[in-house]
């Protein structure tokens, strides 16, 4: 049986990016990842009650708002729990999730100035599997993470 693995469901194709796109991965990369794991989707956003497509969105602390200034922490918090449920009801203890991203960020996010400046930090939903002690990777570490030995 394939170890489970949580991914951001923008990375296999799904169109629930902020533009309405998605960020599918490479054939071969995602072949790589389907031979050796059970995958399980998840978009804390859209999961978490926003709308495709949506206003783009920066974390500014513990607050998340979106290019016209509003606040939608409390949509972030709530697909950040959901993830965190399909996680532990799939037994997932990994998650390969959209680098920068305000939900599925790892290590570095946008700012919060929409100015595409970089900063350390873990979106939402990254932040709260990290938490609960899911190992965390983004798309870049993806040839390395493919390579993980099963346990």
């Amino acid at each position: 049986m394939k170890e489970p693995l949580l991914i951001s469901a923008c990375l296999l194709g799904v169109n629930c990016k902020y533009s309405g796109g998605n960020n599918a991965l490479p054939p071969s990369l995602l072949a790589a990842l389907e031979a050796r794991y059970r995958l399980v989707p998840v978009c804390p956003e859209r999961d978490g009650g926003l709308p495709t497509p949506r206003l783009p969105s920066e974390r500014r602390g513990d607050l998340v708002v979106n290019r016209a200034g509003e606040d939608v922490t409390e949509a972030f918090r709530r697909g950040a729990q959901l993830a965190l449920e399909t996680a532990r009801r799939e037994g997932c203890r990994l998650a390969l999730l959209k680098e920068r991203s305000p939900s599925c960020g790892s290590g570095k996010i946008y700012d919060g100035s929409f100015s595409g400046t970089l900063i350390p930090g873990d979106g939402v939903a990254a932040e709260l599997l990290k938490e609960q002690g899911l190992a965390v990777f983004g798309e870049s570490e993806i040839e390395r993470f493919a390579l993980i030995p099963k346990h």
